[in-house]
C-alpha cells in the first residue's frame, strides 16, 4: 500500500498569532495524538497535505523529526469560507488495525431517470464505514445507471468492498432520482394553498344564532 508522504516538524509556539505566523510561511498548524503517547503539536506544508486531500487520501506517512510513523487525518478544519485548512488533527495508527473514518460518495453512470427528464440529487456527500487502516477506500464508487425517476439508493444497498462496513443507518437515503420542479408548480402549489380560507372557530355558531 503505498501512502502520500509529508514531513512535519514539532512546534512549540502555541496561540493565534503563532499559527498566523505560520500559515504567512505557507504551513498548517496541527496535533498528532494516539497510541499511549503525549500529543504533539506539529506544522506541515499546507500544500502537501491539500493535495494528500485532493487525492482522497486518508492514511499518511508522516515523517516527524526524522522519525516515520502512520497517521490517520481525523479532521480538518477551515477557514469562514470552508476552503482553506487551519489546522489538522492526525491520529497514530498501525496499519492492521480497524478504524472508522468518513469517505467521499462518488456517483458512477447516468441514471436512466435523467434521460427521462429527471434530476439526480446527492444527499449523502460521505459515509462512515468501518475497516481496517490498510482498506481504506480513497471513494465509495456509487453505480446509479439503473435509477429511474422517484427511484433512491439506500446505505443498505451499497456494495462495499470486502473488509469495509458502513456504519450510518442503513435507511438513510445516499441518492434519488426526482423532477426538476418548475415554476409552474410551485405557482400551483401557492393557489392553492391560497384557495382555502381559514374556519374560524365560534363563526359557524354566531351565523346560526343570527338567522333565528
Amino acid at each position: 500500500m503505498e501512502l502520500a508522504q509529508l514531513t512535519a516538524e514539532s512546534r512549540k509556539a502555541a496561540g493565534s498569532r503563532a499559527a498566523a505566523r505560520l500559515r504567512k510561511e505557507g504551513k498548517l498548524p496541527g496535533i498528532v495524538y494516539g497510541h499511549k503517547e503525549e500529543p504533539q503539536a506539529v506544522a506541515l506544508s499546507l500544500h502537501a497535505l491539500e493535495l494528500a486531500l485532493q487525492h482522497g487520501a486518508h492514511l499518511l506517512e508522516l515523517n516527524l523529526d526524522g522519525v516515520t510513523q502512520q497517521v490517520l487525518i481525523k479532521e480538518v478544519q477551515y477557514d469562514h469560507l470552508g476552503t482553506t485548512p487551519v489546522h489538522v488533527d492526525l491520529a497514530r495508527v498501525s496499519l492492521d488495525e480497524r478504524v472508522n473514518v468518513k469517505v467521499s460518495v462518488e456517483l458512477r453512470g447516468t441514471a436512466k431517470g435523467i434521460k427521462e427528464g429527471g434530476i439526480l440529487d446527492l444527499t449523502l456527500a460521505d459515509i462512515e464505514v468501518q475497516c481496517a487502516v490498510a482498506s481504506i477506500p480513497e471513494t465509495l464508487r456509487v453505480d446509479v445507471s439503473e435509477l429511474g425517476i422517484g427511484q433512491s439508493l439506500h446505505v443498505r444497498d451499497l456494495k462495499l468492498p470486502d473488509g469495509v462496513e458502513a456504519m450510518d443507518a442503513p435507511e438513510l437515503v445516499v441518492c434519488t432520482v426526482r423532477m426538476p420542479i418548475t415554476a409552474e408548480a410551485v405557482e400551483a402549489a401557492e393557489e392553492g394553498e391560497g384557495t382555502a380560507a381559514p374556519e374560524v372557530i365560534g363563526r359557524k355558531e354566531k351565523e346560526e344564532a343570527a338567522e333565528e
